[in-house]
C-alpha cells in the first residue's frame, strides 16, 4: 500500500478525526517508529508502526458508519473520566476503538447521532460551511408564544455570538404549545437551549429526530444499526465527496419507509431556506 498522511492513517483507524489527529500530533503524542510525528508525516500502513500516547494503533482500513438512538443521561464521547456511561458502551466493543461521534448532543438530549470512522465526512458533516441540517423535538417548560416562533426564525443575537442564530422552521406538535418542532442548519453548542433560555423558556426535553436526513426509523433508545448504502451515498452527495462502496460494514438497501401524511400544523420558515 502506497504512504498515507499521519493524519489520515489516524482517522481510518478509528483514533479520531483529522482534525482531532492534527492537534495529537501538535501535542507530541503521536510517534512513527521510534520517533515523534509532526504535521505532513506520511507512513506506510503495512511497515511503520504508530502510537498514540504509548499505544500501538491498529489500522482497520474499512469504514464504518453507525446510527445510533441516544437515549437520556449519556455522554457523547470515547471516554469519560467520571466513570459515566457514554455512547461508545451501547455499540459492539470491536467497534468502541474504531469509530468516533459525529458532532455530540449534550448529556440530556436524545436522539439521532452518527458514528464512523470517516474523517473527511464527519469533518464536513460539522463544518458549518456545508449546512447541514438537524431536526429536533423541544419540550418546553410553558406554551411557547407565536410570536417567539416568530422571533427564532427571524433570528436571534445570544450572547458571545457576534451574528443572529435562526431556526429554518418551527410549528407546534400538539394543542398544550409546549412540544415544538424546530429545523436548523447551526451547530452552535447548545443552541436550541440556548435559544429558548434567551426567549424565557426552560426546554424539559430535547429530542434530535433527524440529522442530514438520517431518521431512527425504529431504532428504540439505546440501540444502533449500520447506515444501509444508499444513506452513506447520500451523505457523500450531501457533503460533495466521492464514495467507495466497497469499503465498510454497509448492508444492502432497506425498503423505503411509507411517507407519512404531513401534519396540517401551521408552520414558521424560514425564506432564506425556502426559496424555490
Amino acid at each position: 500500500m502506497s504512504q498515507i498522511r499521519i493524519n489520515k492513517f489516524l482517522s481510518l483507524a478509528g483514533v479520531a478525526s483529522r482534525r482531532k489527529a492534527d492537534e495529537l500530533i501538535k501535542a507530541g503524542r503521536v510517534k512513527i517508529n521510534d520517533r515523534i510525528a509532526v504535521p505532513g508525516d506520511q507512513v506506510e500502513p503495512k511497515k511503520d508502526k504508530v502510537y498514540v500516547d504509548g499505544k500501538e494503533v491498529v489500522y482497520k482500513p474499512a469504514l464504518y458508519y453507525i446510527l445510533l438512538n441516544k437515549p437520556n443521561d449519556v455522554i457523547t464521547t470515547r471516554s469519560d473520566e467520571k466513570g459515566r456511561k457514554t455512547v461508545m458502551d451501547l455499540i459492539p466493543e470491536e467497534l468502541r476503538n474504531v469509530v468516533f461521534p459525529v458532532g455530540r448532543l449534550d448529556r440530556n438530549t436524545t436522539g439521532i447521532l452518527l458514528l464512523t470512522n470517516d474523517g473527511d465526512l464527519a469533518n464536513r458533516l460539522i463544518h458549518p460551511s456545508y449546512n447541514i441540517p438537524k431536526e429536533y423535538i423541544a419540550t418546553l417548560d410553558k406554551p411557547v408564544a407565536k410570536r417567539d416562533l416568530i422571533k427564532l426564525v427571524e433570528g436571534i443575537t445570544l450572547q458571545g455570538e457576534k451574528e443572529p442564530i435562526s431556526v429554518d422552521e418551527t410549528r407546534y406538535e400538539d394543542p398544550s404549545k409546549k412540544v415544538i418542532y424546530l429545523r436548523l442548519h447551526s451547530g452552535k453548542n447548545r443552541v436550541i437551549r440556548r435559544l429558548f433560555d434567551h426567549l424565557g423558556y426552560k426546554v424539559k426535553k430535547l429530542n434530535r429526530i433527524s440529522f442530514a436526513g438520517l431518521k431512527r426509523q425504529g431504532l428504540k433508545p439505546g440501540e444502533w444499526r449500520y447506515l444501509y448504502k444508499r444513506e452513506v451515498r447520500h451523505l457523500h452527495n450531501l457533503t460533495g465527496l466521492k464514495w467507495h462502496p466497497s469499503k465498510g460494514e454497509i448492508p444492502q438497501d432497506a425498503p423505503k419507509p411509507k411517507k407519512k401524511p404531513p401534519l396540517k400544523s401551521r408552520t414558521h420558515q424560514s425564506k432564506r431556506h425556502n426559496r424555490k
